[in-house]
């Protein structure tokens, strides 16, 4: 007998207060993809579009990314990223997890700086990266879902 484990897909969220990066992935490949970023104003994101982005993805879980100090106490954006969790979790009744989010934009940059090389001549923004580091949060939770947090 096969012991065939059910596919669980993720959707993940690079919290800022001007705009929140999203990503999408699944158990089965375990590969995270950046799919938009979403703007908000002073952290408050359009539900419109977030309810848009959960109805066609379906995820089954929700991942917000928790921004630590280094020492991995709670800066002042944790408490902020914490409500945007909570409130996920009362709009769509979905369980939502806290991923240690440290260097993840860090990282994305630096993944956009390596695939613009032999690009020259053309700028790099790197204001537009959240929805990378979303994928980055997604990612390392597939490298190791005991990464996860509670609200």
């Amino acid at each position: 007998m096969h012991n065939l484990v059910k596919p669980i897909s993720l959707m993940a969220f690079d919290f800022g207060l001007k705009q929140i990066g999203v990503a999408y992935g699944q158990t089965v490949t375990k590969q995270a993809k950046g799919l938009t970023i979403i703007k908000a104003q002073d952290g408050t994101p359009n539900w419109i579009t977030i309810t848009g982005l959960i109805d066609k993805w379906q995820p089954n879980i929700l991942l917000v990314g928790l921004p630590l100090n280094m020492d991995s106490s709670e800066s002042e954006l944790s408490g902020r990223a914490r409500k945007f969790a909570r409130r996920l979790e009362g709009r769509f009744a979905s369980p939502v997890k806290m991923v240690d989010e440290r260097l993840s934009t860090r990282e994305a940059k630096s993944i956009i700086r390596e695939n613009q090389n032999g690009n020259s001549g053309q700028d790099i923004d790197l204001t537009k990266i959240d929805h990378i580091a979303a994928a980055v949060i997604l990612q390392s939770w597939f490298d190791d879902p005991s990464i996860e947090t509670s609200i």
